[in-house]
C-alpha cells in the first residue's frame, strides 16, 4: 500500500503533510505555510543562495547535512529527511549559533536580505568535518550571491566557525535525530493525489517501473535543478511527478571490473568523489557545475536524461566510453553513452523508460584524458563550450583518440573527423597538429547565441584541442593553466 503523506523531521518534531501539491516549492511551504520568512525568495531558479536551508540525510548510517534551494526544491521531496532553517540555529538573541557569532563579529552582513542563505551554507560547511581554509569556503559560498558588501568579513566568519568538531544542538541530538530519521525510512510508496494529478516518490525499481508505465505522461524528477525552474520561471503546470529520491539502490555507486557503476539518483556530491579518482579534471568540471546546494541536489543520470546539449557531464563520459542502462517496464537495455543523443531535445527513450544508471571505465596505463569548461562567469555558469579529450598513447604517438564537445551542436557530439586526423599524430611534431585542428570545423557548425558566438566557440574549440596536446606531450600543465592544477602540480595565479 502507498503512503498518501509526507513525513519530515523539523525542529525535533515529525511533520506531516497529506495536502501537497505536485508542483509546491519547498520555499512557498515555508513562507504561505508557515511564516517562516528567514528563507528568502531572490532569483527563484536557483542562483542566488538567499532560499538555502539544510537539509539532513542519512548516508550509510551518517547524518549528512547538504545545503539545498529551497526555490527549486518540491516539497515532496523533502520526505523521509531534516529540514533545517535559519529560525532553528539560534535559541535566542544572546544564544547565536555559532556561525551566526562569527557573522556578527566579523560585520559580514550589510543590508541583510542574502543573511540567511549564507548562514544556512556556512552551517552545512560547520557540520562538515572537513578543512575549512578559504578556498573551501569560497566554494560552499559560491552558490550566495550578494551585492552590497565584500565577501572578506564573511569568508573570515567562514574560516573562524568551520573546519572543527560542530558543538551545537544538532551535533548534541545527534543520535536521536538518526534514530527519528531512521523511523521514517519505511520503505513504502509515496503517492499524493489522484490518476489526473499526483507526487510519487517509488520505494522500489518495480514500483517505479510499474508507475511510469501507466503513467508514460509523468515528469521524471531527481534533482529538480532543471525542472524547478520550468515551474518557477516558465510557469508550467507540471499535473503528474515521479520523483526518484526514494528508489531503493537508484542512487548506488560502486566498483565494477572496468570502472565505476553510478546509480541515476546519485547527486554530484555522491558521485565526485569517484569521477576525481578517475581524473582530476572531472573534479574541477564538477566543482564549477552549480554551486554546493545545485550539485547536493542536482544528478548526473539526471544531467544525461534530459539531453541538453550543454550538459557538462555528457562530453566527458562519451570520451571515456561511459555505457547508460536503462529500463522500461520490466525490460531493460544497454547502450554507449553517445548513441543516446539523437537530436536537439530528443533522447533515444521510449515512453515509460527511464535511465537507471551509468557505467564509467577508468584509464588505462597508455590513455591521457583532458576535459576543459569555458564560460563568462567562473562559478555558477553554463558552459559556452566544454572539450573533453582522451587519446591513447604509444611511443609518443597518438595511436586512438576520442574528442567530444558540449555547446557546439544540437547534442553532446562526438569530433569524427578530428579524431581521424589526431589518429598517428607524433605529440613532438606541433606542426602536425594544424590538420587535427582544422578538422573541428569540419565537425562543428555552431550557433550564434548569448553565450557565444559560433566563431568565438569554434576558435576556442580549436585552441583547447591545441592546449590538451600540449599538456599530454608534456608541457607543464601548471604553466598552461590558472585553475585545475592537475596532479599536485602549483597553480600559477590568474
Amino acid at each position: 500500500m502507498a503512503r498518501g503523506a509526507i513525513k519530515f523531521l523539523h525542529q525535533g518534531a515529525v511533520v506531516e503533510l497529506s495536502q501537497v501539491g505536485p508542483n509546491e516549492t519547498l520555499l512557498d511551504y515555508l513562507r504561505l505555510r508557515r511564516s517562516l520568512n528567514g528563507t528568502k525568495e531572490g532569483c527563484a531558479e536557483g542562483d542566488c543562495g538567499a532560499c538555502t536551508v539544510a537539509v539532513g540525510t542519512l548516508r550509510d548510517g551518517n547524518l549528512i547535512y547538504k545545503p539545498v534551494n529551497a526555490c527549486i526544491q518540491l516539497l515532496g521531496m523533502i520526505d523521509g529527511k531534516e529540514l533545517v532553517t535559519v529560525e532553528d540555529l539560534a535559541t535566542g538573541h544572546d544564544d547565536l549559533h555559532p556561525v551566526q557569532d562569527a557573522m556578527l563579529r566579523h560585520h559580514g552582513s550589510q543590508c541583510g536580505f542574502c543573511t540567511p542563505g549564507i548562514v544556512m551554507s556556512l552551517f552545512t560547511l560547520y557540520h562538515d568535518k572537513g578543512v575549512a581554509d578559504r578556498q573551501a569556503v569560497n566554494d560552499c559560498l559560491a552558490g550566495n550571491l550578494c551585492r552590497c558588501t565584500g565577501y572578506r568579513p564573511i569568508v573570515d566568519a567562514g574560516r573562524d566557525a568551520c573546519g572543527g568538531m560542530a558543538d551545537d544542538r544538532f551535533s548534541a541530538r545527534y543520535t536521536t535525530t538518526v534514530d527519528q530519521l531512521t523511523a521514517l525510512d519505511d520503505g513504502a510508496d509515496l503517492f499524493m493525489g489522484d490518476e489526473t494529478s499526483f507526487f510519487a516518490a517509488p520505494a522500489t525499481m518495480d514500483s517505479l517501473a510499474d508507475l511510469y508505465a501507466r503513467h508514460p505522461d509523468a515528469v521524471i524528477v531527481a534533482g529538480a535543478t532543471d525542472v524547478g525552474l520550468w515551474i518557477t520561471k516558465q510557469l508550467r503546470q507540471l499535473p503528474k511527478i515521479i520523483h526518484l529520491g526514494r528508489v531503493a539502490g537508484l542512487a548506488e555507486i560502486r566498483t565494477t571490473d572496468r570502472g565505476y557503476h553510478i546509480g541515476a539518483g546519485a547527486s554530484y556530491a555522491q558521485a565526485e568523489e569517484v569521477l576525481v579518482s578517475i581524473d582530476p579534471d572531472l573534479g574541477e568540471v564538477l566543482r564549477r557545475i552549480g554551486s554546493k546546494q545545485v550539485r547536493a541536489a542536482g544528478t548526473v543520470g539526471g544531467n544525461i536524461a534530459n539531453g541538453s546539449p550543454i550538459g557538462d557531464t555528457p562530453p566527458a563520459l562519451i570520451v571515456l566510453g561511459a555505457e547508460l542502462h536503462l529500463r522500461q517496464g520490466d525490460g531493460t537495455r544497454s547502450m554507449a553513452l553517445e548513441d543516446y543523443f539523437v537530436e536537439y531535445g530528443g533522447q533515444d527513450r521510449g515512453p515509460g523508460e527511464f535511465v537507471t544508471g551509468i557505467d564509467v571505465p577508468r584509464l588505462a596505463a597508455d590513455e591521457a584524458f583532458r576535459c576543459y569548461k569555458i564560460t563568462k562567469r567562473f562559478d555558477q555558469d553554463i558552459s559556452a563550450v566544454l572539450g573533453a579529450f582522451k587519446f591513447t598513447i604509444a611511443d609518443g604517438r597518438i595511436m586512438d583518440a576520442r574528442v567530444a564537445f558540449g555547446g557546439m551542436a544540437a547534442t553532446p557530439k562526438r569530433g569524427a573527423a578530428t579524431e581521424a586526423a589526431l589518429i598517428g599524430l607524433a605529440l613532438s611534431d606541433e606542426d602536425a597538429w594544424a590538420a587535427a585542428r582544422d578538422a573541428l570545423a569540419e565537425d562543428y557548425a555552431p550557433i550564434d547565441d548569448m553565450r557565444a558566438s559560433a566563431v568565438y566557440r569554434l576558435q576556442t574549440a580549436q585552441a583547447l584541442l591545441i592546449k590538451a596536446l600540449h599538456e599530454v606531450g608534456g608541457r607543464d600543465s601548471a604553466a598552461m593553466r590558472v585553475i585545475g592544477v592537475r596532479h599536485g602540480e602549483a597553480a600559477h595565479a590568474p
